[in-house]
């Protein structure tokens, strides 16, 4: 684990507090606690993201259904604010913390190792981000049959799983998370092992 925290260009909203005790090991910005579904109906909570949001705003939930709920609502209740989706690999196993495994089996955010962390939000860094014009575009996704065409959906999960995401994503959410978070040689690269695996 590197020695320095990150400064990142954005804050990061997590879902609950044990999230942000990992986090806080990553990162020296500053670190929103939603408090899981409560966040939805606590304007205390939706004033500071939109406050700490007025340029964008990362948001690292666990890789569950949950977590893609959370993202959703999210969006739509915070309007005009830019939303950087960061996802956690979707790791089975257990919480330290839970005395079972959680409903989907998969590790939380709080479980999630910190050099992964610190890899997945280093793009977001001071240091490292750069403005770039978004490639994918719906059309472009329609023509490498990641949307609306037979398989598609097979291809897209394939794609998640070269990429680390969770399966259970949109087709608009796993553009978005292209476009803020990989190259277009990057891209392509990943889209080509994907239809690869896909032809096994």
């Amino acid at each position: 684990m590197p020695k320095d925290k990150l400064e990142l260009l954005y804050p990061v909203a997590v879902e609950g507090k044990y999230d942000k005790i990992r986090l806080s090991n990553v990162v020296s910005s500053p670190i929103i606690v939603l408090n899981g579904f409560s966040a939805f109906k606590s304007d205390e909570t939706l004033s500071l993201l939109k406050a700490y949001g007025k340029e964008g705003i990362i948001l690292l939930t666990d890789p569950d259904n949950a977590g893609t709920f959370i993202r959703g609502k999210l969006k739509s209740l915070l309007g005009g604010v830019k939303i950087f989706n960061i996802y956690a690999p979707a790791i089975i196993g257990a919480d330290s913390r839970r005395n079972h495994v959680c409903k989907e089996g998969v590790l939380g955010v709080e479980s999630t190792d910190e050099q992964t962390l610190y890899d997945l939000l280093l793009p977001f860094s001071h240091t490292k981000r750069r403005e770039k014009p978004a490639f994918l575009t719906p059309g472009r996704a329609y023509a490498d049959k990641l949307n609306g065409c037979s398989g598609s959906s097979d291809l897209r999960t394939s794609l998640c799983a070269v990429l680390g995401l969770p399966g259970n994503i949109s087709a608009k959410a796993l553009i978005e998370y292209i476009n803020d978070n990989l190259t277009e040689p990057e891209y392509v690269s990943a889209l080509e092992k994907a239809a690869g695996e896909n032809r096994k």
